[in-house]
């Protein structure tokens, strides 16, 4: 057992380690974590501004919302990114996560054939090419246990560079631009898509 609280859950869309990255199905043990992501400004910058998180959003908004979309069955979720003990640059070290869930899921028209990647990584961890292998591993692994999954669809601001490369490394390509609706608050962001071929 390692530092960071295993869970009793286990998912049953299993997400295969690489040579450098292992991944698990994150739940209500990991609040700390998630804490501990949310506090550097320039982690948050294109998430609210970057305004840290306190351990109160955490637990009454960040965990609530996880857990309305997070499904062992289908592996949509926040899949937790940790590296290797074996990966020499980094070893055994919890370097942020992805997301996954249905598109549209908090405005009331969820697709089902359409998921949202979404990431957060340290920034100590940026420049390594985590993100991209990190959302395609969970992506394939996701898709590959629900094959009505059609597209993969992300989201960023138009000035946050960074993440639409990743999408572009995915695969995804620029849709338009427009307003997100969600319950936290409206934002002006920029749409890429992937459709999957079969």
């Amino acid at each position: 057992m390692d530092n960071n609280k295993q869970n009793d859950t286990i998912s049953k869309v299993a997400v295969p380690q690489s040579e450098r990255l292992c991944y698990r199905l994150m739940d209500n043990n990991d609040a700390d974590l998630l804490f501990e992501l949310d506090q550097d400004e320039a982690v948050m910058r294109y998430i609210n501004g970057g305004n840290i998180s306190s351990m109160q959003d955490i637990r009454e908004r960040m965990l609530p919302r996880m857990n309305s979309y997070r499904d062992e069955a289908t592996g949509f979720g926040l899949w937790q990114v940790k590296t290797r003990a074996d990966y020499a640059p980094l070893p055994d070290r919890y370097i942020g996560w992805v997301l996954i869930r249905p598109m549209d899921f908090f405005v009331g028209t969820a697709k089902k054939d359409d998921v949202e990647l979404g990431w957060r990584f340290f920034q100590s961890s940026w420049g390594y090419g985590f993100a991209t292998e990190a959302a395609r591993a969970v992506a394939e692994a996701v898709t590959a246990a629900n094959p009505a999954i059609l597209y993969w669809s992300a989201i960023a601001m138009p000035d946050n560079k960074a993440s639409t490369r990743v999408m572009e490394k995915l695969g995804l390509s620029y849709v338009k631009q427009g307003l997100h609706q969600d319950p936290l608050g409206d934002v002006e962001v920029v749409y890429y898509q992937k459709k999957l071929t079969p």
